[in-house]
């Protein structure tokens, strides 16, 4: 429940401040929200398994964001940022929807 409602604060705060992005992070955003949504999904799925360690959580939620932001770093340097962006959103991308199927096999034993 507290993290339902720290979700719906968060929300609430988000609407009413309209925070902005600073102009030299906005390409990172993106893939960091992939990553973090990857590290719930797991977080979610290993909840169901039984095995959910909030540390192992919190360290696959910063550590996946982290690298996916330096994956597209790096990429930009390179002069093929939007290539390792496709990448990574890809990658996540399986993974996300991965967990997202098992998490509707452990809840509907479909």
């Amino acid at each position: 429940m507290i993290p339902a409602l720290a979700l719906l604060a968060g929300l609430v705060i988000g609407l009413v401040l309209r925070p902005t992005v600073p102009s030299w992070l906005e390409p990172y955003l993106p893939i960091a929200v992939v990553a973090a949504l990857d590290a719930v999904f797991g977080g979610i799925r290993a909840r169901l398994d039984g095995v959910f360690d909030a540390k192992v959580f919190v360290v696959s939620f910063v550590s996946n964001v982290v690298v996916a932001a330096l994956i597209v770093f790096l990429g930009d340097k390179l002069g093929v940022g939007g290539q390792l962006s496709t990448a990574v959103v890809v990658v996540l991308g399986i993974r996300i929807f991965g967990n997202a199927a098992a998490i509707r096999r452990k809840l509907f034993r479909a």
